[in-house]
């Protein structure tokens, strides 16, 4: 069971996509979401969820202060599950909620998007390459805010992500077979 783990939808189910997605844990999660309120960077933020699946990370985001989330999801089914979700938790937070859920690949839609985010989220499956990873790093870059945090989650087999001008690795964590690589905007480093 998935759920948003804390913040004023705190408790609400969210429905997992049934095959294509792989779910952020709730440990990787509550680890992500403390160190960005730690860092006082939720309050107010704009949030794209890149490969959103379920929209678990933006919903979480949102709940915990966010003002706006972009929830980017290709796969039809996926997306549909992220827009309920995305629907319970306007619901539970009132219709002034802005939550935006796009049918899309990441890169189409950063090709039109008009940003600036202040948190992006990149979970992308597994078999996106890396050469198509760092081609959606580099439409994101110029959709930041100045010192904005991008939050990559890959398996740990995988390299570092090749990280494009303007971005900067600030650290990594591993959980077991997940591994999450933090950056922040060049001139924030």
């Amino acid at each position: 069971m998935t759920r948003i783990i804390a913040g004023r939808a705190g408790s609400i189910v969210l429905d997992v996509p049934d095959a294509g997605t792989r779910p952020t844990s709730d440990r990787v999660r509550e680890s992500l979401f403390g160190a960005l309120e730690s860092a006082g960077v939720l309050r107010d933020a704009a949030v794209v969820d890149l490969y959103a699946g379920s929209g678990a990370l933006a919903l979480e985001a949102i709940s915990r202060g966010a003002a706006s989330a972009d929830l980017v999801e290709k796969a039809p089914r996926a997306a549909a599950v992220a827009q309920r979700n995305a629907a319970r938790v306007v619901r539970a937070l009132g219709a002034h909620t802005a939550i935006r859920v796009h049918r899309s690949t990441a890169d189409t839609f950063l090709r039109s998007a008009a940003g600036p985010y202040s948190i992006a989220f990149l979970d992308p499956p597994y078999d996106v390459s890396e050469t198509a990873l760092a081609e959606t790093l580099r439409l994101l870059v110029p959709l930041l805010s100045d010192g904005a945090d991008v939050i990559i989650e890959r398996a740990s087999r995988s390299p570092a992500p090749s990280l494009p001008p303007g971005l900067v690795a600030i650290r990594s964590k591993r959980y077991g077979d997940t591994t999450v690589w933090w950056a922040t905007t060049a001139d924030a480093a």
